[in-house]
């Protein structure tokens, strides 16, 4: 007789992953003569007014979806960002608001500089993989606090990077609180019953937007809670689907959401092939992250303002904080 396990954490009630497709409702929209990298936005909040917030990019799909979110909550964003050497002095226009565009060549003085002008500034840094450790160190020589979501990179390098210049920081592959939640189950699992999956197969299939360059931060912490757990897995075995066809008929993403989604499925198998147990959690669209960013905003500027000892956290630290929105 074969025994199966099947938990699922679908962030999305089923009937909307494969049934309702209406589009997300239409919310900041994006304007731009060239694209951007850096956006700063200050927090105008009885709670958290004057926090001066820097977005990292303005014009990406992360980027966009934090403006919004921080739109929502009553931030008011502030008339810069930086971007490519070719794009400076360019404006674009973010939420009905125009902001300026500085190169490379001037932007650790343009960081600086408003620094100096909001000292309880915070970046918030969605990018690339490649731009992960060189933004950190800006980010550090300036002095300014941030919080990371970008995957990838040199992680070794990063923390480092932070420890040495001792600043304050949110670093984390995954800003949804929801899913964060789930990782943190799988932590407190892995720790209170290592090797209890011992000769288990493990399967991973992740589908992101065909940009997603990389393995996501989520599955691999997943993947090292069951590495403890007791199962062998190579980090190179994970099912990549980044094709569109594929996503649609073989995981059945909703086609609205090919350009932002996060669909993950963990597969164990007993070495007697007679018990399974899967884990599950998808995500359409991009809202759950921006709202938890907002969240590890205002979590980082209160350890800043309280001159908290610990120097470097991670969004299971925010959710064990709680007081969230």
């Amino acid at each position: 007789m074969t025994t199966v396990a099947h938990i699922s954490f679908g962030l999305l009630p089923k009937v909307t992953l494969l049934g309702d497709r209406t589009p997300a409702k239409a919310g900041c929209f994006l304007r731009r003569r060239r694209s951007s990298s850096l956006v700063v936005l200050s927090m105008s909040t009885s709670s958290n007014s004057g926090v001066p917030i820097m977005v990292n990019s303005c014009s990406g799909n992360m980027g966009k979806a934090v403006i919004k979110a921080a739109d929502s909550a009553g931030l008011q964003i502030l008339p810069i960002s930086f971007g490519s050497e070719e794009e400076s002095g360019h404006v674009v226009e973010v939420c009905g608001r125009s902001i300026e565009i500085h190169g490379p060549s001037t932007r650790e003085a343009a960081l600086a500089t408003a620094y100096n002008e909001h000292p309880n500034m915070i970046v918030v840094d969605y990018t690339i993989p490649g731009a992960v450790n060189d933004n950190a160190e800006t980010y550090c020589k300036v002095g300014v606090p941030f919080v990371m979501g970008t995957t990838g990179g040199d992680r070794d390098r990063l923390y480092k990077t932070v420890e040495d210049s001792k600043i304050y920081a949110v670093i984390s592959p995954q800003m949804g609180k929801q899913v964060v939640a789930f990782l943190d189950a799988m932590e407190t699992m892995a720790e209170r019953s290592p090797g209890a999956f011992s000769g288990y197969k493990l399967q991973v299939m992740e589908s992101h937007q065909a940009g997603k360059l990389d393995v996501s931060g989520t599955a691999k912490a997943v993947i090292a809670c069951f590495q403890k757990l007791g199962v062998s897995f190579d980090m190179n075995d994970v099912q990549l689907i980044r094709d569109p066809n594929q996503q649609v008929e073989m995981v059945g993403v909703p086609e609205e959401y090919l350009t932002g989604h996060a669909f993950h499925m963990y597969h164990l198998t007993s070495p007697d092939e007679t018990v399974s147990f899967e884990f599950q959690h998808n995500v359409c669209g991009r809202s759950i992250y921006a709202e938890g960013t907002v969240d590890a905003i205002i979590f980082l500027s209160k350890k800043v303002m309280l001159k908290a000892e610990k120097r470097i956290y991670n969004m299971i630290d925010v959710l064990r904080e709680g007081n969230m929105r």
